[in-house]
């Protein structure tokens, strides 16, 4: 099903990460919703290699150095107060590209309410009307750089009718390294259900000096209409 948004084609969204593979299926993941998208893991020449004026997303992945994201951040914000900056969740593709449907709808009128109850492991969603509306889970099965691997599962998919629903999170999903992606019509939520293991943050590099993580294939995509 396609879920292209009205802002989908007019939407110029960035992602800096480094897992390569990532990097690389969440923009055909945008693109295939109309998105915009370009990606990223040269993390010195993404001022060089991109018009940074001309961007409206930006989305940092978890491996970015905090003194890279901070550099780029402060230099972007310079030439384009208009950014938004997201921080990734997870290296898991179909989460980051949610990431940025959700901060291009995040101007929208507000047609409900999401939630997840992690003791009851249930999603609550409040509808002023009747709408159609899906619920997908991705988790993390694997976290060795420098390509993490991940799965998803359909969860709900149908219309529901105005009022308060309740649905169940399948005992499959996990606890840890999960998130949940709702759509509700053109609205995009994109909620974490078991945050990342201490020890995938311990992988983060302290600074750009750092090298504990072992190199990568180079990634620079470039949007094809430009």
């Amino acid at each position: 099903m396609n879920h292209e948004s009205p802002a989908a084609g007019t939407t110029r969204a960035l992602i800096v990460g480094r897992s390569p593979s990532v990097l690389v299926s969440a923009v055909e993941l945008l693109r295939e919703k109309g998105y915009r998208a370009e990606a990223t893991n040269q993390f010195d020449r993404v001022l060089e290699d991109y018009d940074v004026a001309d961007l409206d997303i930006l989305v940092f992945g978890g491996m970015v150095p905090p003194d890279t994201k901070q550099h780029l951040h402060d230099t972007i914000t310079e030439r384009n107060s208009q950014v938004v900056f997201v921080q990734g969740l997870a290296g898991i593709a179909g989460v980051v590209a949610a990431q940025v449907e959700a901060a291009a709808a995040a101007g929208m009128p507000p047609i409900g309410d999401v939630s997840y109850d992690q003791t009851k492991r249930t999603f609550r969603i409040t509808l002023a009307e009747a709408e159609h509306v899906s619920v997908e889970a991705l988790w993390g099965t694997s976290f060795t750089p420098p390509e993490p691997t991940s799965t998803a599962a359909p969860i709900f998919d149908g219309e529901l009718a105005a009022g308060s629903h309740e649905i169940a999170l399948p005992d499959q999903v996990p606890d840890v390294a999960s998130f949940a992606v709702v759509r509700v019509r053109d609205h995009v939520r994109v909620l974490t259900i078991g945050a990342m293991p201490q020890a995938v943050a311990r992988m983060v590099p302290k600074s750009a000096e750092d090298r504990r993580l072992p190199g990568v294939a180079t990634v620079t995509t470039h949007d094809p209409d430009r």
